[in-house]
C-alpha cells in the first residue's frame, strides 16, 4: 500500500478508522461522518455507498456491522484513495470498490438484493449560472455534471430489495424534489433531520430515509442537529460522532 504525495492519512477517532485524504483531490466532510451515523445499519447482509468519494461512509459504516459493503465511485482517482484506506483498514474481506458509472452498477451489484444504500451524492444543478469549483475532482463530486439527483434514486431503487432502505445526506433546498423523486421510484421517505451550523441559523444538511415499496404513513421528522455552539465548538452529539466522546 502507497501513499501519493500530496496525501495523508486522518483518523476518525469514533469508529478507529484510518483514511487516505488529499487537500488537492477529496477530504470528506461532516456530511459523510453524520450519512454514517444517521441510519440504523444492518449487522448482516448488503451495503451499498453509491457516489462513494474516497470511501469515508462505507469505511465508517463497517465497524457497525458484518453486511458485505459495496461501494461505487466513477472518478479513478478517489477510487484508488479508497481502495488503499480499505487496505489501510484490513477491511479486505468486508468492503469492495468498484471504480464506474452508477448507472453501471448493477453489472456487479444485483438487483432487488441491498438492504441498505448509502449516497453522498453531488449537492449542486448543472445550470450556465452556477458557478463549477475549478478543481475538476471537486467538480464532480458536488455539481450534478455525471449523474444527478434522480438518476441516484433511480439506480438506488434498482438495487434496493423490498422493504430496502435508502439513507441519502443532501441539501435542504433540495427535499422537495427528493421527495418528488423518491416517490417515482417507489421509496416511501420514512424519516428527515435538519442539521444546523449553529443555534438561530437556517439548516444548511438534510439527512433522509426512505424504504423502498414501504407504506407512506408512519413518517417522522428526528430532533433538529446542531452542529455548533455559540463559541464555534462541536456540539456534544458532533464530537460523540468524530471522536466517540
Amino acid at each position: 500500500m502507497y501513499i501519493l504525495e500530496d496525501e495523508r492519512i486522518d483518523q476518525l477517532y469514533a469508529d478507529d478508522i484510518q483514511i487516505i485524504q488529499s487537500a488537492n483531490v477529496f477530504s470528506f466532510s461532516l456530511d459523510a461522518v453524520l450519512l454514517a451515523n444517521f441510519p440504523a445499519i444492518p449487522k448482516r447482509g448488503k451495503i451499498v455507498d453509491l457516489c462513494a468519494g474516497n470511501g469515508a461512509v462505507g469505511l465508517f459504516v463497517s465497524r457497525k456491522t458484518n453486511a458485505q459493503i459495496y461501494q461505487i465511485e466513477l472518478q479513478e482517482r478517489l477510487a484508488d484513495m479508497a481502495k488503499r484506506s480499505i487496505q489501510l483498514n484490513h477491511l479486505e474481506e468486508q468492503m469492495t470498490m468498484y471504480t464506474m458509472d452508477l448507472k453501471d452498477s448493477l453489472s456487479k451489484i444485483k438487483g432487488d438484493s441491498v438492504d441498505l444504500l448509502l449516497c453522498n451524492p453531488p449537492y449542486f444543478k448543472t445550470s450556465e449560472t452556477n458557478i463549477k469549483n475549478p478543481n475538476p475532482y471537486l467538480a464532480l463530486a458536488r455539481h450534478e455534471i455525471e449523474t444527478n439527483l434522480d438518476e441516484v434514486i433511480q439506480v438506488s431503487s434498482k438495487l434496493l430489495k423490498t422493504n430496502g432502505r435508502l439513507a441519502m445526506v443532501h441539501r435542504p433546498d433540495r427535499f422537495l424534489d427528493i421527495l418528488e423523486s423518491m416517490k417515482r421510484y417507489r421509496i416511501a421517505p420514512k424519516r428527515i433531520q435538519f442539521v444546523y451550523p449553529k443555534l438561530g441559523k437556517e439548516a444548511n444538511i438534510l439527512l433522509v430515509e426512505g424504504i423502498k415499496d414501504g407504506k407512506t404513513d408512519g413518517f417522522k421528522v428526528a430532533p433538529p442537529l446542531i452542529t455548533y455552539n455559540d463559541q464555534g465548538n462541536y456540539n456534544p452529539e458532533t464530537r460523540r460522532m468524530l471522536y466517540g466522546e
